[in-house]
């Protein structure tokens, strides 16, 4: 229906093509005037803005032989990585850590669901996320676009800037979460004996593991991803083995009704999240890969290389929350550390002693594996946001995120911890949004990758304006706070869901966007021609 509807506004018979044809021709409607303005001062390019001659911080990164390109197209000149493997062990190993393990357990211990019912929602849940981390990766290798400049094109100009700005707070407020949890691990590591890591020092650890891997750039970010999984993962099947040997596991009663359904849905909102978080980084670690690479083999890698290591860290997880559960002593670890402190009380206690607290730190250190994309791309999302920040060198602002991140997560872990959970949920939701609006215009709208001109990437006469993707964010916005239930807030439709109400918020915040997206994309390519 909404093919026919854009068709049929628009008037053309090859979406795809005739789309370029009127971005490449928006200009034909102004005066020989202003076309010669526009040719001689390019007012809004960010190449104004940007000196040909290498930075200092470039010039260091060069010496190193970092990465020092940052959000220009990438040119087929430049396509060194044919790998394919990359594609997959990228999201292996960022998922092949403790934050998926504790999603995982939010099943059993939040949402009081049985170990069976906590499965089903993650393979659901899971493969509804990670499909559009999937797709998106196929446009770098395709386009040679970071994921933020690709936004441009799927949501317009002026939303894609809106994006970016979400997404460098998205990168920092989940790697401050990410390092308040390893942190509190490391701490309770020999925490008997008086020598065990303090709070700071555990996230300067993970900060600066985390920047040894990122100022370097996409080459070493996938070096390092290819193998840290390893010792994770042999983590973990330490844990599944200590788990058996306590005979505390149970799968739970089977149960149904509305709360079971509401915490169904709050617990999918919380699995789809974890999963389909990658997608607004997605094309930034495939864009070095050669156009003739297989989009089959990129695809498929990328479904692989997620959904095992979700399906794997958030089951473990599950089963382990449902021990916690069944023992008193598990539950008292969890209340006062989380899913750090079930992990400790399996492994150490009673237990594996010395090798467990071992195993203990391995896992707290899995935390950079998780934290190395985010803050890769928290510096090509801060060029993105604004022109005139495209020239503080990738290096810098690589820097400068991981600074921020520990400077936030030393005090947050110790006193705000709890809100900026909260605030990372809420900025969740968004992720619906984006993926409602850069699906529609890509499928509906420009049918093929023939329909992106690169050369308009950072040209503001030619780019899509955003008039519908700012709509349609705002009408997405409208769905998520009447759909969120959180302890903060229940939105008016959720609150009918069960005792406790259910999450709909990624569902009506993504349906709402993709109504009005579709609704106002016509009329502006009509009478805008972009």
């Amino acid at each position: 229906m909404p093919e026919k509807l854009a068709m049929s506004m628009v008037d053309i018979k090859d979406a795809g093509s005739e789309l370029r044809d009127l971005e490449s021709g928006a200009l034909d409607t102004k005066s020989s005037a202003a076309d010669v303005y526009y040719e001689g001062v390019e007012l809004h390019r960010t190449n104004e803005f940007i000196d040909n001659k290498p930075s200092f911080f470039n010039r260091i990164a060069a010496a190193l032989n970092a990465e020092t390109k940052g959000i220009e197209p990438v040119t087929e000149d430049e396509k060194n990585d044919d790998s394919i493997l990359n594609a997959a062990t990228i999201w292996f190993s960022a998922n092949m850590v403790i934050v998926a393990y504790s999603v995982g357990a939010l099943g059993p211990l939040v949402f009081g669901l049985n170990f069976g019912q906590s499965v089903l929602v993650i393979i659901f849940f899971n493969i509804l996320g990670l499909i559009p981390v999937a797709l998106f990766s196929l446009f770098g290798v395709e386009l040679g676009l970071r994921q933020m400049i690709l936004s441009r094109y799927l949501a317009g100009n002026i939303t894609a800037r809106f994006f970016s700005l979400v997404n460098v707070i998205a990168c920092v407020g989940w790697c401050v979460l990410n390092i308040s949890v390893s942190a509190q691990l490391l701490n309770m590591v020999n925490e008997g004996s008086g020598h065990n890591c303090p709070i700071w020092a555990g996230c300067l650890i993970i900060a600066g593991g985390t920047v040894l891997v990122t100022f370097f750039g996409y080459s070493v970010v996938h070096a390092y991803e290819k193998w840290s999984w390893v010792p994770n993962f042999a983590a973990f099947l330490v844990i599944i083995a200590q788990l058996s040997r306590s005979g505390k596991f149970k799968g739970g009663e089977w149960v149904g009704g509305a709360t079971t359904a509401g915490g169904v849905l709050s617990f999918g909102s919380s699995v789809f999240g974890s999963a389909a978080g990658w997608a607004t980084y997605a094309a930034d670690y495939t864009v070095y890969m050669p156009k003739t690479t297989s989009k089959y083999k990129i695809f498929f890698s990328v479904v692989a290389g997620l959904a095992f290591p979700l399906f794997f860290t958030m089951i473990l997880g599950a089963a382990c929350g449902m021990a916690a559960l069944n023992d008193p002593t598990w539950k008292s670890y969890y209340d006062k550390n989380a899913m750090g402190g079930v992990i400790y009380a399996i492994l150490v206690p009673n237990s594996l002693n010395g090798f467990g607290q071992f195993c203990c730190v391995l896992l707290a250190l899995s935390t950079v594996a998780n934290n190395v994309p985010g803050m890769y791309t928290v510096a090509l999302s801060a060029q993105a946001l604004w022109a005139p920040l495209a020239k503080i060198p990738r290096v810098v602002w690589t820097m400068a995120g991981n600074a921020a991140t520990l400077g936030i997560s030393i005090p947050a872990t110790y006193y705000f911890d709890g809100f900026m959970e909260n605030f990372m949920d809420s900025i969740g939701y968004y992720l619906a949004i984006y993926i409602a609006i850069a699906c529609s215009e890509h499928f509906i709208y420009r049918r093929s990758f023939s329909a992106y001109n690169i050369d308009d990437w950072d040209n503001w006469e030619h780019l899509p304006i955003g008039i519908a993707g700012t709509a349609a964010l705002i009408a997405g916005a409208f769905g998520v706070a009447l759909g969120m239930c959180q302890t903060y807030w229940v939105g008016e439709i959720s609150r009918l869901i069960g005792e406790y109400g259910g999450d709909i918020g990624f569902e009506l915040g993504g349906s709402w966007a993709f109504i009005i997206y579709n609704i106002v994309r016509p009329l502006e390519l009509k009478y805008f021609g972009r």
